[in-house]
């Protein structure tokens, strides 16, 4: 139907084709075309579904020398590749129930897989969340080294993807934690050696590196055999490229993250495996204060890095998940780690289509996240609240409040996070 519209206005630059973006990152070579071809095409830098689709038929004929009809050709070829394919309910079941270990990735924390039906989910975005130090980079390099394990001990026996946008990945903290999980596995510098080889770093520390490095990764998932990615984080490089005071810049940063969420939900549906992100968290004031209070620049950074509780009111101000409900809405999972007091931490199961809400007691120790045991899940607090709006707990000079007066800050009362 799309080649017969396109057909019908030549000229079209390929605007009726926008609808096919969300999946439109398929490799050229991936679609039946042949391979001679798509070489060809790729020296023009044409080398997805979406570079393909967005031309003309004019400019097809020209690069490809084709007449028009063997380029509507191609066109339904690679519309067909890339357009969403209808499956049944009683399909996805029988295909979690023959391949268990493709349906769930296991993050050895017994109560948690339980809750999460297995683990995190495959083929799903599962977002981790909090204040800065309560443990968003340990998960992640802890999940890593998990990846790399044969099935038969939890792992996905494949290699893993670490985007690492805010210089934060630690290979010695890898090692560490592989030796003191798993001892006897990673007893030999041999064993060592070769999980480290398995786990892929690239740093990338600009809005456009980070979305160029995701829209090139489906040749890195099928040469590489990688059966994880992670991005850590999503929102450190956002947030420092888009002021949103800037007229604009909430626009252009909504539709960087939703590219970045529909390739990465490709990916993750297409090679059935789990994608981790993480995220920051920011602060939202009640509506009194949002009219008395004016902040400086550096007042709206100490605001982004503080947080306080939040009163059953709604007025008092509190610390939430950064970027909006809008990117809520892209992730399917969304854990968050938050601090209990300056040395206990919690995660909690906010947001998961299979999971009820949940939440846990956990320690960081050498050999990564350990479970404490689970936490009281009846809080009034929280339970039922919006995930994009649930309130998380940061380590301060005066803890866990449930009143806050922003004008605190210009009075020197509370010390940063970090």
């Amino acid at each position: 139907e799309g080649a017969d519209q396109w057909e019908r206005s030549p000229r079209s630059a390929g605007h009726v084709w926008r609808r096919f973006l969300g999946m439109a990152n398929k490799m050229l070579k991936r679609t039946g075309l042949p391979s001679d071809l798509c070489e060809r095409l790729s020296k023009y830098q044409i080398v997805s579904c979406r570079d393909f689709l967005s031309l003309s038929p004019l400019e097809l004929m020209r690069l490809t020398g084709l007449s028009i009809h063997k380029v509507y050709a191609l066109a339904k070829t690679v519309s067909k590749a890339c357009a969403p394919k209808m499956i049944t309910a009683l399909e996805i079941k029988t295909e979690r129930c023959s391949h268990p270990s493709n349906a769930f990735f296991p993050t050895s924390l017994a109560e948690l897989d339980e809750v999460l039906h297995g683990g995190l989910a495959c083929g799903t975005l599962t977002e981790v969340t909090g204040p800065s130090g309560c443990g968003k980079t340990q998960f992640c390099i802890m999940l890593s080294v998990l990846a790399t394990l044969p099935i038969s001990m939890g792992g996905l026996d494949g290699t893993v993807i670490y985007i690492d946008t805010e210089s934060a990945f630690s290979a010695e903290r890898l090692v560490e934690m592989a030796r003191c999980r798993f001892p006897d596995y990673f007893s030999t510098e041999q064993e060592l050696i070769r999980m480290t080889n398995k786990i892929y770093l690239y740093r990338e520390l600009t809005c456009l590196d980070v979305l160029k490095r995701v829209e090139s990764l489906e040749d890195d998932v099928i040469s590489k055999g990688v059966k994880l990615i992670v991005v850590d984080s999503v929102a450190s490089v956002v947030r420092k490229e888009f002021d949103p005071r800037l007229e604009g810049n909430l626009t252009k940063r909504s539709n960087l993250l939703s590219s970045e969420a529909a390739t990465l939900k490709y990916l993750a549906e297409e090679f059935s495996i789990p994608v981790i992100l993480t995220n920051q968290i920011t602060t939202r004031m009640g509506q009194r204060q949002a009219a008395s209070f004016k902040p400086s620049s550096v007042e709206i950074d100490l605001l982004q890095s503080e947080g306080c509780g939040v009163s059953p009111d709604g007025e008092t101000g509190f610390a939430t998940a950064a970027l909006g409900n809008t990117w809520s809405h892209s992730i399917n999972t969304r854990l968050i780690m938050q601090y209990l007091d300056y040395h206990s931490r919690q995660v909690i199961v906010a947001k998961s289509p299979l999971a009820p809400f949940a939440a846990f007691m956990f320690t960081i120790q050498n050999s990564g996240l350990i479970l404490q045991g689970e936490d009281d899940q009846s809080s009034s607090l929280m339970e039922g609240t919006d995930p994009g709006l649930l309130p998380i707990r940061v380590r301060s000079s005066i803890g866990h409040c449930s009143s806050w007066d922003p004008s605190s800050l210009t009075q020197g009362k509370l010390r940063s996070t970090e």
